[in-house]
Formats: structure tokens, C-alpha cells, sequence
């Protein structure tokens, strides 16, 4: 849950999700549709189908992976988190690097390289982490190393005073630290979506992402207008904007009345679902719409088709 989500926005989604499911054995026997109801206003939703798989994996294991070269062996466990498990959980001597390791060891070393991404920082950083790592007690070692990142060592402002390793720092001693590392970031690409709110006899047209989709596998989104091979409507009713990774996403609402479903020109490779307003609860959205319909429902009621029309 942590991966890409802020530690605030993960806590209650924390709390529910460990009420449900306490364990592997719990969480392997849910449903998908369950489990990405769970996830809902967390974001990158296949996050959260290699997590039931890593569960179905892990309870079919013979041999319960304790080091982190077993769990690499694992759907969606990369690196930092095989690391992170085994030497929390088991005390394997691996050292975890992410995102906040990188701050603190480029720093210390005063790494003056241009990374081309986070993950060649990583590559670059990784022999030195697992030099200073505390074979005796990794999990801890690891601990605070990410603490202090996040804490301490901040990206901005890094609270240089209070380190315990302000003396072994080259970074502070050549005042360094506040341009340290040196990581190209992707260029932000920007996209713009038209959308409609297409409403028949009290149900609200939806477009669900098929299993195979990147970001949002089995999670449904108003309609996409260039996916229903329709006219263009001229009134806008609603914005948003929304970023994912380094994309930026406007995206526009217009009305599109429809009496008869039936008259629609959908795109059949397109999985379409209707639901009516009491549906919604139980439906799968994205967090941002479904903030964006919820708000919507106060002016569009799904109950009057008519209305829309003026």
C-alpha cells in the first residue's frame, strides 16, 4: 500500500484491510472483486491483485520463502521489498534501498553523479548500503536507515543539525546536501480526455478496464465519449485534473442524453456496465470519480433522464 501512496493516506485503508484479511490464508480465499473494493481511492489497482496473488502463491508454498531471493520469486516483490521482508522478518543480511536509503547514501558519500532514474540510483547505491548494514541486526539497520530519509534527511529543508550522521556526512561538509542526488526526473506528458455522463432509464453508463490494463485492471471510469462513436455534446458540466505517474490528465464531462440504451453506438471491444445509483456502493471506481460522480449526483440525478436535456 505504501508503494507510490503517502503513509497518511494508507493508514485507515491499513486498519480495514488487515480487519478483513489478518493473514495469507484469509486474504488467498477473497474474491477479486472484493479485493480491488478494498483498494478503492489507493490508485494503481494491480497493486493490489499481486498482493492476493502473492497470498494464493504463498499458501501452495511447501517451503515458506524466508530469504529475500525467495520472495523475488513472488508476483509485484521486487527488491527493495524482498529486502525489506527478509531481513525484517527473518534478519537476512539485505540491505533495502528506496527511495529515501538513496537521500541518506548519496549524502553521506557525496555522490555527485547524474542518475537517469530512481532505479540507476539505486543500481549505483545498492554495494554501498549493503557495506554499512548492520549484519547482526538488518531489520533494524534497515529501519532506521529509512526513517532517517524520511524524517531527517529530508528532500527539502533536511534537518542536517539533528543527524546522528552529521560528522560522517561529505554531503554537509561540502554543503552539498541540499542538491543531493542528482536524479533526471521523466518529463510530465499531458493528456486530455472527454467523458460523458450518459444516463438511461436510471442507470449510469460505465467503462471497465480490462485485466490486462496497467494502471486500473477491472476498475470502472465514466465513459470515455470517443468510445461511444457519438456526436460530440457542446455543454461541459464538470473538470478534473489528475495526475499518475508523470502524466497529467484534464478531463472533461459533458452530457450525453440517451432515452434508449439500445440506440447507443458502443465500441463492443469495450466492456460497458450500467448501474443504478444504489449499484454504485458496490461498484469498483477510481477515487477520483468516484468523488467526481458522488459530487455529481447532486445536480444529475440518474432517476430523471429528462432533465438533462434543456
Amino acid at each position: 500500500m505504501c508503494q507510490q501512496t503517502q503513509i497518511v493516506t494508507v493508514l485507515p485503508y491499513f486498519a480495514q484491510w488487515m480487519a478483513q484479511w489478518p493473514d495469507f490464508e484469509s486474504l488467498a480465499t477473497a474474491t477479486e472483486e472484493q479485493v480491488l473494493a478494498a483498494w478503492q481511492g489507493l490508485g494503481y489497482y494491480s497493486r493490489a491483485k499481486r498482493l492476493q496473488a502473492v497470498a494464493v502463491q504463498w499458501c501452495a508454498a511447501e517451503l515458506k520463502p524466508q530469504t529475500a531471493a525467495a520472495w523475488l520469486e513472488y508476483p509485484g516483490i521486487g527488491p527493495y521489498t524482498a529486502a525489506a521482508i527478509a531481513s525484517i522478518h527473518f534478519r537476512d543480511p539485505v540491505a533495502a534501498v528506496d527511495g529515501n536509503v538513496i537521500r541518506v547514501l548519496s549524502r553521506l558519500v557525496a555522490a555527485e553523479d547524474i542518475f537517469n532514474s530512481q532505479q540507476s540510483a539505486v543500481t549505483k547505491l545498492t554495494p554501498e548500503a549493503q557495506r554499512l548494514l548492520d549484519h547482526d541486526d538488518p531489520g533494524t539497520h534497515n529501519q532506521a536507515m529509512m526513517e532517517l530519509g524520511a524524517l531527517v534527511c529530508t528532500k527539502a529543508k533536511p534537518s542536517c543539525l539533528m543527524c546522528p550522521l552529521q560528522s560522517y556526512c561529505r554531503g554537509f561538509a561540502l554543503g552539498h546536501q541540499d542538491k543531493l542526488p542528482r536524479i533526471l526526473r521523466a518529463a510530465i506528458t499531458e493528456r486530455a480526455v472527454n467523458r460523458a455522463w450518459c444516463v438511461s432509464n436510471g442507470r449510469l453508463l460505465l467503462q471497465r478496464y480490462p485485466a490486462g490494463s496497467r494502471r486500473l485492471a477491472g476498475v470502472c471510469e465514466l465513459p470515455e465519449l470517443e468510445r461511444l462513436s457519438e456526436k460530440m455534446p457542446d455543454a461541459v458540466i464538470a473538470s478534473l485534473q489528475r495526475g499518475i505517474s508523470n502524466e497529467r490528465i484534464r478531463e472533461t464531462l459533458r452530457v450525453l442524453p440517451v432515452l434508449d440504451a439500445t440506440k447507443l453506438h458502443l465500441e463492443t471491444e469495450v466492456e460497458w456496465v450500467w448501474v443504478s445509483e444504489a449499484e454504485l456502493s458496490q461498484t469498483t471506481l477510481s477515487g477520483p470519480h468516484r468523488k467526481w460522480i458522488e459530487n455529481l449526483l447532486k445536480d444529475y440525478p440518474l432517476c430523471l433522464n429528462q432533465a438533462y436535456q434543456k
